[in-house]
């Protein structure tokens, strides 16, 4: 009797609700930040790491975030192989790293920036352009790793 190999279908689904502007092109951290802050959540960005994305097409008008996770108070994983499945699947050319520091502090921790560096490989590895890497205060503010020259 032949036994049949049974694998689990994969399916990558994408829909968009409305068609993008060129208003909507994202040229400074500025206007990624406006995009980002609002996929935060409000109730917890003061008390808790949440790390999302930021996916862009080639003309870096955005095709849509993506939550990747959420952690404890000084922490969260970016899983940087799913978030990079994300932006293949989504046909993205480009990403925008973003998280929060609950504690205010907008200064890059070692492990941000060695993170930063990790994502640059693998992007450039698989020829996607990480734009920026944006640190997100729940106070107001940003530091961007791009406007700080730390993404060439």
């Amino acid at each position: 009797m032949k036994r049949e190999n049974k694998l689990r279908e994969l399916r990558v689904h994408y829909s968009s609700s409305q068609t993008p502007s060129l208003e909507e092109k994202i040229t400074t951290s500025a206007k990624a930040y406006e995009f980002l802050i609002k996929s935060f959540d409000k109730k917890t960005i003061g008390c808790q790491e949440q790390f999302n994305v930021l996916f862009l097409n080639q003309a870096n008008i955005p095709i849509g975030i993506y939550k990747a996770s959420r952690g404890g108070i000084t922490s969260t994983i970016a899983d940087i192989r799913l978030i990079l499945g994300v932006a293949l699947k989504s046909l993205a050319s480009g990403l925008i790293l973003s998280h929060n520091h609950p504690s205010g502090n907008l200064t890059p921790s070692e492990s941000d920036i060695k993170l930063t560096n990790k994502f640059k490989e693998a992007c450039s590895l698989l020829d996607l352009s990480l734009l920026d890497h944006i640190i997100i205060s729940p106070f107001g503010g940003r530091y961007s790793f791009s406007d700080e020259g730390q993404i060439n």
